[in-house]
């Protein structure tokens, strides 16, 4: 078994200038919280940047107090000797603006009104994170990373750093990612976002100035989040229709444990997210196409790009399914860039990149190498 990083610590960062956002609206006072891994080498030429998704944060590896405490969100993949191996590489994961782990979002207090965002943060883009973490890039003295790394809305974190900032990235490994969300995917992010604003909790936003949340609405909006990261192999194998008291009470309270699990997971989600949060990384989602400002053109919004990619996708990801991955990567031959396509074998579902299968990790491991 490959160890951990072991104790990590929190940093924050002040960026020193304003952030003008695609929307317009600029904020001010900006702080990024993050985490690193590994020692920056003399050159700085062994900087890897992870990006994370929807509902994540920079604690991607270690653990804070002890090892017994939940570890890190990647730490399957980040530590030594690991896919991201932090005996080589110097390994960086910003929570996002907008987020709710210590960096600027809408539970933050507006330095202006001296009273919370809540609903009054702007509405942000990938874009938008891409140029706060590259002043992060210039505070730790990284030009140009070595690679940058992400699933699912990290993935296209990764891929838009390629096409903004051409001459600052080596390699990419867009991994579970889509170039831009499907019908499908934006109705699923409304049905989320709709369980939230219903709630009367909600109080339009401003459930904070009452020391209130929305638990409700955002715990069911986990739960029908939660059901597309699965696959359906993988719910059949660990749930099936297994009982919870092994008979049927003929009521609506839980009787099966795929029942129990969900709540489960939305009643833990509701005590630790921001609704606000939820509904900015929701949109922020379905914003999110490089072709948009190219009349669709996938090639034409590629062609500034410079680094090595890898595309990964996993054969049970009904949510950003292969055919997704393709398409990206098909773009990227077309546009005549250098780039790498796996699709693995994986029962996991979306949430497949969380996991450390063997091929999975020979490829990042292979892709990174020195």
């Amino acid at each position: 078994m490959t160890e951990s990083v072991g104790k990590v610590t929190e940093q924050i960062f002040k960026l020193p200038s304003d952030l003008l956002l695609e929307c317009g609206k600029t904020l001010k006072n900006i702080e990024l919280t993050y985490e690193t891994y590994g020692e920056l080498n003399s050159d700085a030429s062994n900087a890897i940047l992870i990006c994370h998704a929807l509902s994540g944060n920079h604690h991607a590896a270690g653990y804070y107090k002890d090892e017994n405490e939940r570890l890190g969100w990647w730490d399957a993949l980040i530590g030594p000797s690991k896919a991201i191996d932090t005996n080589k590489f110097f390994v960086v994961c910003p929570n996002n603006i907008g987020g709710c782990h210590g960096s600027t979002g809408p539970s933050s207090v507006d330095p202006e009104t001296q009273r919370y965002y809540g609903p009054d943060f702007p509405v942000i883009t990938v874009k938008d994170w891409v140029n706060s973490q590259a002043q992060l890039a210039d505070h730790l003295n990284i030009k140009c990373w070595h690679a940058a790394i992400g699933g699912s809305l990290g993935g296209m974190q990764a891929l838009e750093w390629c096409r903004l900032f051409p001459d600052r990235i080596s390699k990419a490994a867009v991994i579970a990612a889509a170039p831009k969300l499907s019908a499908q995917n934006i109705a699923f992010n409304e049905v989320a976002r709709q369980a939230i604003i219903t709630d009367p909790d909600f109080q339009e936003g401003k459930y904070l100035d009452s020391e209130k949340s929305p638990k409700t609405g955002l715990r069911l909006a986990r739960m029908v989040g939660h059901i597309t990261y699965l696959s359906d192999e993988a719910m059949r194998d660990k749930f099936g229709r297994e009982l919870k008291e092994g008979k049927l009470n003929f009521g609506f309270d839980v009787e099966f444990e795929v029942e129990s699990y969900l709540r489960h997971q939305g009643d833990v989600f509701s005590e630790s997210f921001d609704a606000n949060t939820y509904l900015l990384m929701t949109k922020l989602l379905d914003y999110y196409d490089p072709a948009e400002n190219y009349k669709g053109d996938l090639v034409k919004a590629f062609e500034t790009i410079k680094a090595k990619i890898m595309v990964i996708s996993f054969s049970s990801d009904w949510r950003f399914s292969p055919e997704r991955s393709k398409e990206i990567v098909n773009a990227l031959l077309a546009a005549e860039k250098d780039t790498t396509y796996l699709e693995i074998e994986s029962s996991h579902g979306h949430d497949s990149f969380l996991f450390a299968e063997d091929r999975y990790v020979s490829a990042l491991t292979a892709f990174l190498g020195n």
